[in-house]
């Protein structure tokens, strides 16, 4: 078994090895954050995220059972109505056009 100083000097280096990959974004953020490309990547990454998870779910829920296609096109309608008319709010438009989603599966 290694001695004492070895193992505390492992994991004393462990530690600022840590401390000091964690506090490097920190220490970089107030340069980037007048970056142009940051805030384009600000403007459109969320917006380019939600696209390709619309997008696989929808592939993956219509090849699973096209009989039910009608019942995503049904949700994705509900979800995009709540979003639009209803503040724009996310979660709850989330939220409706699951909520939607599961009761068309269940109840028809």
């Amino acid at each position: 078994m290694p001695e004492a100083p070895y193992l505390i000097a492992a994991v004393v280096i462990a530690g600022l090895v840590t401390l000091g990959l964690r506090a490097l974004p920190f220490a970089i953020l107030k340069p980037l954050r007048k970056s142009r490309f940051v805030q384009a990547l600000g403007r459109w990454m969320p917006a380019g995220i939600l696209l390709i998870l619309v997008s696989v779910v929808l592939r993956d829920q219509i090849v699973a059972d096209l009989s039910r296609a009608w019942m995503v096109g049904v949700a994705s309608a509900v979800t995009i109505a709540t979003h639009l008319f209803l503040g724009r709010r996310a979660l709850l438009s989330i939220a409706t056009g699951t909520t939607c989603y599961v009761l068309l599966v269940n109840l028809l």
